[in-house]
């Protein structure tokens, strides 16, 4: 049985995604696969298994040398169980920067596009195969791209992203502002995550001029319930930093509707890099940065101190 799975912290496509593929291997190509999540999944994606009428993929710690596993929406190996270079990987199927450190025992199969979402790029796979995929499929799918182009507000957003999902949604009979409108309201609802919780509930490692950081994002509706817990995540980043081997949590809270992110500036650290980054003045905690919204295209390629 291969294990389909995406990184750690699943957000809505490393959750959908391995659903989708673990189907196409399972029912389409004749080969026994299962979806599974590295973790519990953010409250959209929870939302989006619930909408679709989904069962939420078992929850893996590690794998083994006699697992066979297809990775998706990653390539890091931070992200990843303590035992992937040891397990059979064969394929990778992911739309991030290339970061190295996997080791496969084999030739791999590795598609790598620059695509907003892994399910497009999984679509495009699919083909005409598609044709067979249940409507709970076809809705994860759908829910993947909207999540991670922010409903086309990210700039990561293509235009195939874009036809990708609206041709999902008229098959589907969807409304893509209601569905976009539901998961962004789960998404936004996180008052039943600690401090740390949040800011490890969508992170990335990477490094700066010898810091080694912790990027997290919030995506949300309502940025006001999250600013409002602002002294208290600020006073859980060195704790986290601590029990991660990181520097420094950087947190930016992503405000969907009116496109702008605030990061958090707990310490002249933060406040360097964001000056030296982003071009802007702080003069207190928060700093507002007007059209960031995407992380993977704006972001960590800004970052510098």
């Amino acid at each position: 049985m291969i294990k389909v799975f995406g990184h750690k912290a699943p957000d809505t496509d490393s959750t959908g995604s391995p659903i989708i593929w673990a189907w196409y291997l399972s029912e389409v190509k004749g080969t026994p696969a299962m979806p599974c999540l590295l973790g519990e999944p953010n409250t959209e994606a929870q939302f989006v298994l619930k909408h679709w009428g989904l069962e939420k993929p078992a929850i893996i710690a590690d794998v083994t040398p006699d697992d066979t596993c297809v990775v998706v929406d990653t390539n890091n190996p931070a992200e990843l169980p303590a035992g992937i270079n040891d397990a059979r990987v064969t394929e990778i199927i992911d739309h991030h920067m290339l970061v190295g450190g996997l080791k496969t025992r084999s030739p791999i199969a590795i598609t790598m596009r620059p695509l907003a979402c892994t399910a497009t790029i999984m679509h495009d796979l699919i083909g005409s195969d598609l044709g067979r995929a249940p409507r709970g499929v076809l809705g994860a799918m759908l829910s993947c791209i909207l999540s991670d182009t922010l409903e086309f507000r990210s700039p990561t957003t293509t235009d195939h992203d874009r036809r990708v999902a609206e041709k999902i949604a008229q098959a589907l009979g969807v409304s893509i502002p209601d569905l976009a409108a539901a998961m962004f309201e789960a998404k936004s609802d996180v008052s039943a995550y600690s401090d740390a919780a949040l800011l490890r509930m969508d992170s990335k490692e990477y490094s700066v001029a010898g810091k080694e950081l912790r990027i997290s994002v919030l995506e949300t509706t309502a940025p006001k319930v999250l600013l409002d817990r602002k002294a208290a995540l600020m006073a859980a980043m060195p704790g986290v930093a601590k029990d991660d081997g990181a520097d420094q949590v950087l947190l930016f809270i992503i405000d969907i509707l009116n496109e702008e992110a605030t990061l958090l500036v707990p310490n002249d650290l933060v406040k360097q890099m964001a000056e030296a980054s982003f071009g802007c003045k702080v003069t207190g905690d928060t700093v507002v940065l007007p059209g960031i919204m995407s992380r993977k295209k704006q972001i960590i390629p800004s970052l510098k101190l």
